[in-house]
């Protein structure tokens, strides 16, 4: 029979040996939260965003050309339809393209593709909102007949327009304001790497023991 050191000694070997086994095993257990294992854990609504007036101006834009779309999709006739055609056009494309890019912002998307200039696609997004949509309201103003919803699409088609008007003001001193940043940065970098430079060059031992 074992005595009592035998068995002290075998529960250590045992002990030990299960120690190494759960190391090496594969399958451990994890503390890695659960929510950062879901595929969109990602993923955050940016409430600042939402908040700020950037974000106010682009609710407003997809209310308004939501609303024009819904309005100018009620007229069953129309003679001539040239000026209808167009202003639906026009804000289906603005309701399209301004979801996408509030959903982006509001998400915090646009991060993950640093390679595109956000800011100037948001320029360029109201600038020709602004643009298209002034030219489609003026349009079908000319040429209804009237109706009450061709008013109310004309109305709503110049609310829009107005608010992205406002949103392209918005948009261009944001992106001069990074443009600015971005120069500085680079001419930041610029000026660091010709100091580092000369240092090297004034120091020769640096480059000895570079070598």
């Amino acid at each position: 029979m074992r005595n009592g050191d035998d068995l002290e000694g075998f529960d250590g070997e045992a002990s030990s040996a299960s120690m190494i086994s759960a190391a090496s095993s594969p399958y451990q257990p994890t503390t890695e939260p659960v929510s950062q294992r879901r595929g969109l854990g990602g993923l955050r609504c940016d409430l600042d965003y939402l908040r700020g007036t950037l974000g106010r101006l682009k609710l407003a834009e997809v209310l308004l050309a939501l609303t024009a779309f819904i309005c100018i999709e009620t007229i069953m006739e129309c003679s001539p339809c040239e000026g209808l055609y167009f202003f639906e056009f026009v804000s289906c494309s603005a309701l399209v393209v301004t979801g996408a890019l509030l959903l982006l912002f509001s998400l915090n998307l646009h991060t993950r593709i640093p390679q595109i200039n956000w800011n100037l696609t948001d320029l360029v997004n109201t600038g020709l909102s602004t643009f298209f949509f002034f030219i489609a309201s003026v349009v079908l103003a000319a040429l209804n007949h009237k109706t009450g919803a061709e008013i109310a699409a004309v109305v709503f088609g110049f609310l829009a327009m107005a608010v992205y008007a406002v949103n392209t003001f918005v948009a261009v001193k944001k992106w001069r304001m990074s443009s600015r940043q971005q120069s500085s940065r680079q001419s930041s970098d610029y000026i660091r790497a010709r100091t580092e430079s000369r240092e090297v060059v004034h120091r020769p031992e640096i480059q000895r023991l570079d070598a």
